[in-house]
């Protein structure tokens, strides 16, 4: 497979996607109203349900991968034909965004964690269907995100399973595109207030800071669309706004978000500023609204399925919460949950490593006992580093707009004040339990800085050159991300011998396989076992099988 094949496989999912998202918007715009960039996160919200259902039947094969992905460039074609006059001008931006976000897709080394759960969890959805207990064999398992179920539909024939990393790629071009039509449709409407400035300080910030997009994951991911939640949050008390369109939106990034971090059901919060600036005598009608939304529908089937799949893996809600798993299912992990819960909490609380761990672990989690070793080992140099960038980013921003005359400016003190308060609240609630970055820190020390900072500078006036102010930060944000990952590239030939000419995917080994040779290991054990009621693997695994699923039971510590 060389840069040609790869290049064509990649722009297959991309069309495929977007195909979805144009029948999303086709086919509820009389009712909901939503915009097309929205109805391409509508379209990865519908695959990552469809995910999560069809792996309680089968195995995301080729074959089962190619009828989702061939229906998708079926749409693509149909509707582009149906809709040519709304959204032909859409497609400069997107071929724009993801022939650049093309260069990031190209890497040879995925993050730390890929080998460790998230390609051995995507290739599992790949080769079986749901097998019960998955959580005994490997920590990841017991956390699953539907970016692995998302990324398992695009296991195709020739790409395979290179193509375990573009959902990230997705969420990122989309978010870029919500952002850049956000702006141009300010520029349209001449509204230059402190929601444009937001919005252009969070696009640079996930163009510049996150330009690295096999390091996403499955946390940075969330964060961008958290940034983008706020946006449209605030975005809210402008004016009057249609209540079907807006909560449209907001049951399809929440729902995106919490099923890609289960831990950021919490920002489940950010529902009580939204009432509390709605007039009361509308609670009702608005309520009402939301069982004529299939947005609505996809939202809580999505919530249960994502509760189904962490029961069956793990025998918890949410792991590693105790508090959540069931100690009556042979296959609950609620002792491993406890542990597993302290230690999560001294790791990101720099008390644990793979080289260290302090002594007195539950001594030292307890309270700010954890403060003096972490603002050492941690906030010195990964969070300074990281603040010093954003007010770097800041300054640029600032000096870029700033003018001598000033305006009076209008807005709703009191929601955003709410809204503003929900975000310090989440923010203590990460500082105080999981004080690492990759835990939600990126964006909430950014809306912490960026919200105060937009709300100063649209004190200025914001004239007729606004337009080409942000014409050029956009440009600069695009560059920088080229450049960066450029860069990146070099280093990698440089490095690794990367050769992206003629292998341009990532390099995989024994290790990204292990999970499912030991799925196959157990499988063909329990076929051959003579007492099915007391089939043992490795690892003290109990195997069984009810109703055509495989189970483990873990049965020591």
């Amino acid at each position: 497979m060389n840069l040609t094949i790869f290049i064509a496989s990649y722009f297959f999912i991309i069309l495929s996607v977007i195909g979805y998202g144009l029948f999303f918007f086709s086919s509820t715009k009389n009712q909901l109203n939503v915009e097309f960039e929205f109805s391409l996160l509508a379209g990865l919200f519908f695959l990552i349900l469809l995910s999560f259902l069809t792996h309680f039947f089968t195995p995301h094969g080729f074959y089962h991968n190619l009828v989702i992905a061939f229906f998708g460039i079926i749409f693509f074609f149909f509707f582009s034909l149906k809709e040519k006059k709304i959204i032909r001008n859409y497609y400069f931006y997107l071929l724009l965004i993801f022939g650049i976000l093309f260069i990031g897709f190209l890497t040879i080394k995925p993050h730390d964690d890929f080998p460790y759960y998230h390609f051995p969890y995507t290739y599992y959805l790949t080769q079986n269907h749901m097998i019960i207990g998955t959580g005994s064999i490997n920590h990841g398992f017991r956390t699953p995100s539907s970016i692995f179920y998302l990324n398992s539909l695009f296991y195709l024939p020739i790409i395979k399973y290179f193509s375990f990393h573009i959902g990230a790629v997705l969420i990122f071009g989309i978010s870029n595109l919500i952002l850049i039509l956000k702006l141009k449709n300010d520029h349209k409407n001449q509204r230059y207030d402190f929601i444009s400035i937001l919005t252009i300080l969070s696009l640079l910030f996930i163009n510049i800071f996150f330009y690295r997009i096999s390091e996403h994951g499955t946390d940075r991911s969330a964060q961008i669309l958290i940034l983008v939640l706020f946006i449209e949050i605030l975005s809210f008390y402008r004016n009057s706004v249609n209540f079907k369109n807006f909560f449209s939106k907001i049951f399809i990034l929440l729902g995106l978000i919490i099923t890609l971090k289960a831990f950021y059901v919490l920002y489940l919060l950010i529902l009580i500023p939204i009432f509390v600036g709605i007039r009361k005598e509308k609670i009702s009608q608005i309520l009402k609204s939301f069982f004529s939304n299939i947005y609505f529908y996809i939202f809580i089937l999505i919530g249960f399925s994502l509760i189904a799949i962490n029961i069956f893996n793990s025998g918890c809600v949410l792991y590693p919460v105790s508090l959540t798993c069931f100690n009556n299912l042979e296959w609950s992990l609620l002792h491993e949950a406890e542990f597993m819960n302290n230690w999560y909490e001294l790791w990101s609380k720099a008390g644990a490593s793979p080289n260290y761990r302090v002594d007195n672990p539950e001594i030292y989690i307890k309270g700010f006992n954890w403060l003096p070793n972490w603002t050492n080992l941690y906030f010195f140099n990964k969070v300074s580093d990281f603040i010093l960038g954003l007010i770097f980013l800041l300054l640029i921003v600032f000096l870029i707009f700033y003018t001598k005359n000033k305006k009076k400016i209008s807005f709703n003190k009191k929601e955003i004040l709410w809204t503003y308060s929900i975000i310090l609240i989440l923010f203590f609630e990460w500082f105080y339990n999981h004080p690492s970055l990759r835990y939600g820190g990126y964006s909430l020390i950014a809306l912490i800085l960026f919200i105060p900072f937009s709300i100063y500078l649209s004190k200025f006036k914001l004239d007729h050159r606004f337009q080409k102010k942000m014409v050029f930060l956009i440009i600069l944000s695009m560059v920088i991300f080229m450049g960066r990952n450029l860069n990146r590239i070099g280093n990698e030939v440089e490095k690794y011998d990367y050769d992206f000419l003629s292998k341009p995917f990532y390099i995989l080994n024994e290790n990204n396989f292990r999970v499912d040779n030991l799925f196959n290991k157990f499988i063909q054990k329990y076929e051959n076992c003579n007492d099915k009621n007391n089939c043992f693997g490795d690892e003290g695994i109990l195997i069984n099988k009810k109703n055509n699923y495989y189970y483990l039971v873990k049965t020591n510590d």
